[in-house]
């Protein structure tokens, strides 16, 4: 498989900024010295088929913050774009679809607004992913903010059976820490589901990619890239505080 359709590279954004935070803490902010737009324009060049977008502002309050970036984004980027973050009602994420968004990744909703999480499933079917994000064990919701009582093989089983496009699993304890890889939470939430899965979290080598291969569909990867690990043509690897 071509590496570009398997990693999935990620544009966090904060204040209009791109950041990557440590495990979900938003006090742990590290900016990077490329906008939104020049990211989106790097990926497309070298030729990923798909790119990760969180607005981070949204996910902490509730409702997208960071839209005229996403726009933006949308416009120089030539293949598939996902959004998440503060996607929790039907009209966002509609509104997120007319603006060109390929798929919207939605896990607080399907939670807490289940009746709503199912009209949007059902009237926009295979453009919903459905975010799993595992904290000691549980989901958790609200921007990671908020632990719920599910386990994830709970969560995607609620789900399996409709018209969603598959999972973003995320293991929060490793995300941004360039920790590595652990395959073992994959192979056993696949044993629970049909549809596509998405890894999330400790990336730190092409090695660990290379380890997801044959097990998920796609990786998302955001600070392993911005820190040069992960060589993209276009970045220098340069970070700053």
């Amino acid at each position: 498989m071509d590496i570009k359709e398997f990693v999935i590279p990620a544009i966090d954004i904060k204040e209009g900024k791109v950041v990557r935070l440590l495990r979900g803490e938003f006090e742990s902010s590290k900016e990077y010295p490329y906008s939104p737009v020049e990211l989106a324009r790097i990926y497309n060049r070298a030729g990923f088929k798909r790119i990760h977008v969180v607005d981070l502002d949204g996910a902490r309050g509730g409702v997208p913050k960071n839209i005229d970036h996403i726009r933006s984004v949308r416009r120089v980027f030539g293949g598939e774009i996902e959004v998440g973050g503060g996607i929790r009602s039907y009209d966002t994420a509609r509104m997120l679809f007319e603006e060109g968004i390929d798929f919207v990744v939605v896990g607080t909703m399907a939670v807490k607004e289940p009746e709503s999480f199912t009209r949007l499933i059902k009237d926009f079917p295979g453009r919903v992913i459905l975010s799993i994000d595992s904290k000691r064990g549980r989901v958790a919701i609200g921007g990671w903010e908020e632990e719920s009582s599910l386990t994830p093989e709970e969560m995607a089983e609620l789900y399996d059976s409709e018209p969603i496009w598959g999972y973003l699993y995320t293991i929060i304890e490793r995300d941004g820490s360039l920790s590595g890889v652990d395959p073992t939470p994959y192979l056993e939430i696949k044993e629970h589901i049909g549809k596509p899965l998405l890894a999330s979290g400790g990336v730190s080598s092409i090695e660990d990619v290379e380890r997801l291969m044959g097990i998920v569909e796609g990786v998302v990867v955001g600070k392993a890239i911005y820190e040069g690990r992960i060589p993209v043509e276009g970045l220098t690897g340069v970070e700053r505080t």
